[in-house]
């Protein structure tokens, strides 16, 4: 599906957004360079986002970070301030999985990573972000990328769909401390998307069957696409979601009916 129309939706606006380098992260950092906003992209990937910043360089600047560091969230707001003048949205994207198995087979290291990367990276993204934001006297928007799972589990997931619902619990908790400040927090629970890594998340091998199997339990019938995401976070870091707060939106052709 094409993305819609360029506009200025976002013009003046500066963000932040990880993972940035392939998936959902980059159609994210793309819609919103094409609507006039000037975005870093966060990603630990130096090629792979040095190349998508590559393709708007006048409104895309690369950083490495690795979220699970306070120091490299530090030098990521600096560097956007420093470039920018300020921050207005954050998009914490980057996140891991580990592959579909028994629960007892999970070893501490696939867990110590799920819950690093996506529960300690936006709780440091988080504070670098809102501190920055409040400096400026108060209004910003931060989106939170979320998944199904995280109010839907399923077996052989468990811990991935664990650290996503302290995300999204976490991003009630955050849009009421904030919200007196006009920062708003919201969560977007995306589908699986027809990546390579299908397999890992579903446990099954990436066959057209098994495809058209896990399809065929989605109403809109296809799993989620790039742009599906990017859409509806622009929404949310636009003035058009100015009144949006504390809500998860699911993007899932109506798989969790």
């Amino acid at each position: 599906m094409p993305s819609l129309a360029p506009g200025s939706r976002l013009e003046g606006k500066v963000a932040i957004v990880t993972g940035a380098s392939s998936g959902f992260g980059a159609a994210i950092a793309q819609r919103f360079a094409s609507e006039g906003a000037k975005v870093l992209l966060a990603d630990i990937s130096v090629s792979a986002g040095e190349a998508i910043a590559a393709t708007h360089p006048s409104s895309l600047v690369f950083e490495q970070v690795d979220v699970t560091k306070a120091e490299d969230w530090r030098r990521a707001v600096a560097r956007a301030v420093e470039l920018f003048g300020r921050v207005d949205v954050l998009v914490n994207n980057a996140g891991v999985t580990y592959r579909n198995k028994p629960t007892l087979e999970v070893t501490e290291e696939e867990w110590e990573r799920v819950f690093n990367v996506n529960v300690r990276g936006i709780f440091l993204g988080s504070q670098a972000f809102v501190a920055r934001v409040l400096e400026q006297g108060g209004g910003g928007s931060m989106i939170n990328i979320s998944s199904t799972g995280a109010t839907r589990p399923r077996p052989g997931l468990v811990w991935y769909n664990a650290s996503k619902g302290a995300v999204s619990n976490a991003t009630k908790g955050l849009a009421a401390e904030y919200g007196p400040h006009n920062i708003r927090v919201n969560t977007v629970a995306p589908l699986l998307s027809a990546t390579p890594l299908f397999s890992q998340f579903t446990g099954m091998p990436d066959t057209l069957e098994n495809r058209a199997k896990f399809v065929g339990n989605v109403p809109l019938g296809r799993l989620t696409e790039p742009d599906d995401v990017a859409n509806i976070c622009l929404y949310l870091a636009s003035e058009e979601g100015r009144f949006i707060s504390g809500t998860e939106m699911v993007i899932d052709g109506g798989k969790c009916i």
